[in-house]
């Protein structure tokens, strides 16, 4: 692996990407603040004690790690613990809605130490929603709103972001002012193009259609940015968080999609296009829909909540889910989005009935179904920190 290379107080954030240090780094957020020593990350990771030192050496220079006590050992001296500084660098991950906003901040640990609110209009255009995303970010990274500035340790990150944002082309000249950044994670409807950064032809805002969002905010902040859909973004979250297996993320809030986790993995497909769920047709006669088709589940689940019949919305979810278990042979079923966690219980009831009444039908099992967080901001934030710890699907 290539040594660290600082600058300014800050360390190469591509030197520390490979997939030994990030091995190294994930046991290390794992063990949390009892720390694990450096036997134990050997035998864990599969590499030579000599390895793993010059690994936690690089570590500890660059601020990411730090002694945290000893260990009773077996035979010799004591094992030195070693454990994350989570103070080491923040992002900010932000939930871009068609009217509203919220946005966290985040250390390396995920957990949020700031927080910000705001409402915002999809349809007032591209320059004035950059502008108000790009002012929540700057409020946030200088702790406004939220829980104060960053520790002390929070330096030992920040040259690096400045510099993914100059090799991106980035000319705003007070880049190196937001305080210690990775990155900015935007979450927000699809379609979209995740690779790129490009938005698509987002349902009921077809301006969008094109629109460079991730460029857009780089030039303006200077730091790096990433852009994936909400679902998405969330699944991620849930995924870091310890989800398991394969499961279905369903997001019912002002539109209807889906993030899937196939195999722990994070599902886009080659065009950022899977968990278009809300636009399958399961009533061919049915109400119109924004996409240009009619009986959509979002567009059925949409008017039977504008209604209050919530029992209808959370049946017209559930068959759309048994699809979508039959499909991809799933594992779990996670209900979340603003909608679903205003009024839990019917959803879940209404779900379940659907799934239940599928698999007497075939003599297996019931996929369970739970609610999920809320926390789209905070799985937009893990687009930008998961990479660090060795998630290629980030």
């Amino acid at each position: 692996m290539a040594g660290v290379n600082r600058t300014n107080g800050g360390v190469n954030l591509p030197a520390l990407r490979s997939h030994n240090t990030a091995l190294v780094l994930d046991l290390l957020r794992g063990a949390g603040a009892g720390g694990i020593s450096r036997l134990e990350l050997a035998e864990r990771t599969g590499l030579t004690p000599q390895a793993v030192s010059k690994i936690t050496g690089r570590l500890r220079e660059a601020g990411l790690a730090a002694d945290a006590g000893h260990r009773a050992s077996t035979g010799g001296k004591p094992r030195t613990v070693l454990r994350l500084v989570p103070g080491a660098g923040h992002a900010v991950g932000i939930h871009l809605d068609r009217d509203a906003l919220r946005a966290v901040r985040v250390d390396l640990a995920g957990t949020v130490v700031g927080e910000r609110c705001a409402a915002v209009d999809l349809g007032a255009g591209a320059e004035a929603v950059v502008r108000a995303v790009a002012g929540e970010v700057e409020a946030l990274a200088r702790g406004v709103g939220g829980e104060g500035e960053a520790d002390a340790g929070s330096t030992a990150l920040g040259s690096d972001a400045k510099g993914v944002a100059a090799r991106s082309g980035s000319s705003r000249a007070a880049a190196g002012s937001l305080p210690a950044l990775l990155g900015v994670g935007v979450a927000l409807p699809g379609p979209l193009d995740h690779t790129r950064g490009v938005l698509h032809r987002v349902t009921g805002f077809p301006e969008w259609d094109g629109f460079p969002l991730r460029d857009a905010l780089a030039r303006r902040l200077g730091v790096p940015i990433a852009v994936d859909k909400d679902t998405n973004a969330a699944a991620l979250g849930l995924a870091v968080a310890g989800e398991r297996g394969s499961f279905a993320y369903l997001h019912l809030g002002t539109g209807l999609g889906a993030g899937l986790v196939i195999g722990g993995t994070v599902h886009r497909g080659a065009r950022t296009g899977a968990g278009e769920f809300g636009h399958q047709v399961v009533q061919l006669d049915g109400p119109p829909c924004d996409c240009g088709d009619r009986g959509c589940v979002e567009a059925l689940c949409l008017t039977a909540v504008a209604r209050g019949d919530l029992a209808e919305a959370a049946r017209v979810l559930g068959i759309a889910a048994g699809n979508l278990v039959a499909l991809l042979d799933i594992d779990l079923v996670l209900l979340g989005g603003r909608t679903v966690t205003s009024a839990p219980d019917p959803f879940l009831r209404g779900v379940e009935a659907v799934l239940d009444e599928r698999a007497r039908r075939t003599g297996e099992e019931p996929v369970p179904v739970r609610t999920a967080p809320d926390e789209v901001a905070e799985g937009a934030a893990q687009l930008v920190l998961a990479p660090l710890f060795g998630r290629a699907d980030a």
